[in-house]
């Protein structure tokens, strides 16, 4: 027995075809209504809600396959069964192209008329929950995959966690033990002064290393990329260098700058500055003494772009490195052995910079022989100086 609340609408222009449907219908639980011709079928299913469409394909006026054309406009999820006098192979052809689901020929009987419709109707059941099922299947797969993000994004906190006790806890531990040693008495007032330079140089480094998460913080939230002005990139380069001539001195490394001109980018001067102070700390800090570190400036107005390279004659990067070097804490095993301290946070910061303001980077390295970081940056105008 088939659902109450399936409603069928026959449409024939023969009165016998009509109500002879509906009196075999109606006792197995169907609401029945008919038409007599195409329009005034279309009228009523404007009006209500239908099922199924008995059709008649051969009418005076309109044709049931014209009808269906609109019908199937109009009710997307009508299934409709044809029903003709001349049961032709063509005709049954041409009514399926039209998204017909099925076909009867008169006469018929009232047992096949059922068999017709209840065929239909399980039919389509099994679509809806074949639907269903796909539905289901889709949001398990979309379950899955927001769980597996929850999951790595977790393991990238539990890993960001580690890293951060990791690098924040040396510093802080030298400086509770010298402040202990001191103010027990245990250090001698000649030792004092050298102990506290330790202190203040760890603190120094605490501090980069908070300064460091706090730009890579904003950077990823995207505070303060609006603050953007017109920025001479030759000017942060100028100053950027003038601040660690001091490191480049005590490491032993020749620095040397070429700026084919003097372009300007629109940015948070202060972001320029990071990027610029990264590339060439990480430059200097990774070049043995005697090495060079070599920068260049220049300006593609063709392209838009402003690009900038440091060049170094360090440690290197294993080409296996190279797609890892910009994630957050990261350091390569040469790394640590030349420099004991780092966080791993100056090349995502780079990485950040560039990509907030469309640029892009690239890497070339060679183990023991250098690395090139190259930067583009769009002009801030291509008109300007």
């Amino acid at each position: 027995m088939m659902d109450t609340s399936v409603r069928i609408l026959v449409v024939d222009d023969e009165l016998g075809i009509r109500e002879g449907c509906k009196r075999a219908l109606t006792p197995h639980g169907f609401e029945v209504d008919v038409a007599e011709n195409g329009p005034t079928g279309l009228r009523k299913l404007r009006e209500g809600q239908f099922d199924v469409l008995l059709l008649d394909a051969m009418m005076p006026g309109m044709s049931g396959l014209e009808m269906w054309q609109q019908a199937k406009q109009l009710a997307p999820n009508l299934i409709c069964i044809i029903i003709t006098g001349y049961a032709t192979v063509e005709l049954a052809v041409q009514a399926t192209r039209e998204g017909a689901h099925d076909f009867i020929a008169k006469p018929f009987t009232s047992e096949l008329l059922l068999q017709v419709i209840n065929r239909q109707l399980e039919r389509r059941q099994l679509r809806r929950e074949a639907e269903r099922v796909q539905a289901l299947q889709e949001e398990a797969r979309e379950l899955a995959r927001a769980k597996a993000e929850v999951e790595k994004l977790e393991t990238i906190e539990g890993r960001f966690m580690l890293n951060m006790v990791h690098i924040l806890r040396a510093p802080v531990a030298v400086l509770q033990n010298s402040i202990q040693l001191i103010r027990k008495g245990y250090v001698p007032p000649k030792e004092q002064p050298a102990m506290l330079e330790r202190a203040e140089q760890r603190a120094g480094e605490l501090l980069t290393t908070l300064d460091d998460l706090l730009i890579l913080a904003y950077l990823k939230e995207g505070v303060g990329l609006t603050k953007a002005e017109t920025v001479s990139v030759a000017d942060v380069l100028e100053e950027v260098l003038t601040t660690l001539k001091g490191q480049a001195d005590q490491q032993g490394v020749t620095v040397t700058a070429e700026a084919a001109n003097w372009p300007h980018v629109t940015a948070n001067p202060d972001y320029i500055k990071s990027l610029w102070t990264h590339l060439l700390s990480n430059a200097i800090r990774y070049t043995p003494a005697g090495g060079r570190v070599t920068v260049s400036l220049q300006t593609d107005r063709e392209q838009g772009q402003v690009i900038g390279a440091v060049s170094d004659t360090g440690i290197g990067v294993a080409a296996e490195d190279i797609p890892r070097i910009f994630e957050d804490f990261y350091r390569t095993e040469e790394a640590k052995a030349m420099q004991e301290i780092g966080t791993g946070l100056g090349l995502p910061i780079v990485q950040q910079v560039v990509e907030k303001y469309g640029g892009t980077i690239e890497v070339e390295s060679v183990v023991g022989q250098g690395s090139t970081f190259r930067f583009t940056l769009p002009l801030a105008n291509q008109g300007g100086p």
